[in-house]
């Protein structure tokens, strides 16, 4: 099974959807922010995995999940967090959209080797 798939509990939780189109030309300490909300993230009390993947057109979609919406209150409330996700809408993204879903019910399969 590939890294990219974040191992989850049964549900119930709750994932936080974040889509967004990046600014052309502003790289500068992208990568590294984005490392380091993902670092901060899964110390959070609540926190229980990541999934992000991003094209070459600049979209991309990241699915943080969590255990409850008071750990996802808490995450939007994080001083580290608030100050980068402010930045972020001023100079990284283009557009972006957040949508917060109680997962009811999740399947997969690895599928073959």
């Amino acid at each position: 099974m590939s890294a990219r798939f974040a191992e989850l509990p049964k549900p119930p939780y709750y994932a936080v959807i974040f889509s967004s189109q990046r600014s052309d030309g502003d790289d500068a300490g992208y990568g590294e922010a984005a490392e380091r909300m993902v670092e901060l993230a899964a110390q959070q009390p609540g926190f229980l995995g990541v999934e992000s993947t991003r094209g070459s057109d600049g979209f991309g979609i990241t699915v943080s999940y969590w255990s409850d919406e008071a750990a996802i209150a808490a995450w939007k409330r994080q001083a580290e967090h608030a100050a980068t996700r402010a930045y972020g809408r001023e100079h990284w993204y283009r557009h972006f959209e957040l949508r917060v879903a109680k997962v009811e019910r999740a399947y997969g399969s690895k599928g073959k080797a």
